[in-house]
């Protein structure tokens, strides 16, 4: 009988992360020039700027939910390699970084609902509720953000890797967590539409450097400094 063909963890995590990579960048490109990011501070706007962009709206949440899954999809694709490796300290980022997966998910859950609110966006109880959803949504996608700096630092110490990818995977979790700090420093007003986008450029770094370490896992790894995850115990 012939043996069925083995996919390998950490090249599927590989491309994985770039899908979500290459699916985040294409949906931010489709939703800040359009108008699309959502403002709470307004939801009569957003429900009217929703409704007359329906595709376009619909367009960019597909791909921001492709890309939340894909994210999803690769960290549970590195636990499958670390059950392989028995190297168990991995568990950690990997976790953190599939409970972000999950988070955007519930972000994206909750920019769905709007869609369908703006059928009614002249009443002001759904203007009322819609905003009440916006806020929830934009506070969960920051939740998103912070597991993601908190994976991407354990990843950094736990995960082998060259040191140069390293200390640049270090210098992204800083640049992410000061783009998860921003809207607290808001107070009760929340973040302008302006500020928003600067915390969007702020994760680039961060989306970048998963994006590279897909694509050296996508290509096998790299050479000399073993497989993704935390080296296990030495033995007595």
């Amino acid at each position: 009988m012939r043996r069925a063909h083995q996919i390998d963890p950490a090249r599927l995590t590989g491309a994985l992360l770039l899908t979500s990579l290459l699916t985040m960048v294409a949906g931010a490109a489709v939703a800040v020039p359009s108008g699309l990011t959502l403002n709470p501070a307004e939801p009569a706007a957003t429900l009217s700027a929703v409704h007359a962009r329906a595709g376009l709206h619909l367009t960019e949440l597909a791909l921001d939910v492709v890309g939340w899954l894909a994210l999803t999809g690769a960290a549970l694709s590195a636990l499958a390699a670390i059950v392989r490796t028995g190297q168990r300290l991995a568990v950690l980022p990997a976790g953190l970084l599939a409970a972000a997966g999950l988070a955007g998910l519930l972000h994206d859950a909750g920019n769905l609902a709007v869609t369908q609110l703006s059928a009614d966006r002249t009443d002001p109880s759904v203007v009322a509720v819609a905003g009440a959803i916006l806020l929830t949504a934009k506070w969960t996608v920051n939740l998103a953000g912070l597991l993601w700096v908190a994976a991407t630092a354990t990843a950094v110490v736990c995960v082998p890797m060259p040191a140069g990818l390293r200390r640049v995977g270090a210098f992204a979790a800083m640049v992410g967590l000061a783009a998860v700090v921003l809207p607290w420093t808001t107070g009760v007003a929340g973040p302008s539409a302006t500020l928003e986008q600067f915390g969007y450029l702020l994760h680039l770094p961060l989306m970048i450097w998963y994006g590279t370490l897909g694509w050296r896992l996508r290509n096998g790894g790299w050479s000399g400094h073993g497989r993704p995850g935390c080296p296990a115990r030495a033995k007595a």
